[in-house]
């Protein structure tokens, strides 16, 4: 007999509250009664708020986010353009492979594993392409495989200091609502995200945010879709209706993680974020032959922490014991990191005590696995943090 709760601590699909998981509790209903605009259209608003945009608009699919990556490409860009990419994880590196599948040319430029967007190099990219043969430039914002997350404003400066024209396109899959992201500030024309990660819901929506210039980019876009298209949804957005059946209990529970959102505020909800990835990266640190796969603070990431065990450990068991033994679910590493890497998912609906359980878990799981690391340390570092005044207090704030 099992007795209490499974634990979920893998970095998407994460925890769903309560209250949103009984608001999907409802009836079906009809998608095309007149009245149905007003569960939607106030849930395009809230999604507005989340992605900080009044100039753009956001777009709701039913699908993973892969799908709105497609939406992103295939309604901007045309067969044979050139685009800016790079590539330092499973997921980046996923995007690559959609682009060149979809008859792209990627430039990209290939990082190591535990790093993140190359702003540097991309601006060098930007100034040498003269006659503007780029037509778009494509940020990881949060790269899930290794924990890394990239300066999106930096890869803006860059845009602008080559006065380039290129779209700009961001995957924010498991950064929008649990990192600081600001579409028209930062310029953002194209930003990707999913249901299953900080909108707390299980999977099945994707976001895609589309700026102004998007939307003129897909007037003259020759790319073939159908299931995507920016023209379907534009017929029928703007009154709450869908070109093809939407997913109704999921607008449900959309309309109550909004709302638990806004009551919290989204520069807390980033700084929550941080205060809780600092604990378990303080408590990696403490961890004898562990270290995260993110090689500098400048790339920590406030949702995913990519765990590197010790050259004698297989990351895998790790994994398997966890959840064998101690019910507790924890990301595996992914490609290149496979069998070296395990993760530990901290975003969404998540608290301190939360995290402890999570570490105490992966601590035991290290163990038995073979791992010489002091049971208790990583707990006890989370602690030490968590209580501290400056954790208590500190507040990411706009900048």
């Amino acid at each position: 007999m099992k007795n209490g709760h499974s634990h979920l601590f893998i970095p998407g699909p994460t925890n769903i509250p309560d209250s949103v998981r009984q608001a999907m509790n409802v009836p079906m209903q009809d998608m095309r009664a007149p009245d149905f605009g007003d569960l939607t259209k106030p849930l395009f608003a809230g999604l507005k708020r989340v992605y900080k945009t009044t100039e753009g608009r956001v777009f709701m699919f039913p699908g993973s986010g892969t799908g709105a990556w497609e939406s992103a490409i295939t309604n901007t860009l045309n067969t044979g353009d050139k685009v800016l990419m790079s590539r330092f994880g499973q997921f980046s590196h996923l995007w690559v492979d959609m682009a060149e599948r979809l008859g792209l040319k990627p430039h990209v430029c290939e990082v190591e594993w535990g790093k993140g967007v190359p702003d540097n190099e991309y601006a060098r990219v930007l100034e040498a392409d003269k006659s503007h043969e780029i037509k778009a430039v494509f940020v990881t914002q949060n790269e899930t495989a290794t924990g890394v997350t990239s300066d999106v404003a930096a890869v803006r400066r860059a845009l602008d200091a080559a006065k380039h024209p290129a779209l700009l396109f961001v995957d924010g899959v498991s950064s929008i609502g649990s990192i600081d992201f600001r579409m028209d500030e930062w310029g953002v024309d194209l930003a990707v995200s999913g249901s299953q990660k900080g909108f707390m819901l299980p999977a099945g929506l994707s976001f895609l945010g589309v700026s102004q210039k998007a939307l003129e980019a897909n007037k003259s876009a020759t790319m073939a879709r159908c299931y995507f298209s920016f023209e379907d949804m534009l017929k029928f957005n703007d009154d709450g209706y869908f070109p093809y059946t939407p997913p109704t209990q999921l607008f449900h529970g959309l309309k109550q993680s909004l709302a638990l959102i806004e009551e919290e505020g989204l520069e807390n909800i980033f700084a929550r974020h941080y205060r809780l990835a600092e604990g378990v990266r303080r408590a990696i640190a403490a961890w004898d032959g562990c270290r995260l796969c993110a090689t500098g603070p400048e790339w920590h990431s406030d949702t995913v922490s990519a765990i590197v065990v010790p050259d004698s450990i297989d990351a895998r068991d790790v994994i398997r014991i966890g959840y064998e033994k101690y019910r507790t679910s924890f990301g595996s590493g992914l490609s290149k990191v496979m069998g070296k890497v395990f993760r530990i998912g901290h975003l969404g609906d998540l608290n301190e005590v939360m995290c402890l359980a999570a570490l105490g878990s992966a601590e035991m799981a290290l163990r038995d696995a073979g791992a010489k690391i002091e049971l208790g340390s990583g707990v006890a570092a989370a602690q030490a943090w968590y209580m501290s005044p400056f954790a208590e207090s500190v507040k990411v704030a706009a900048e």
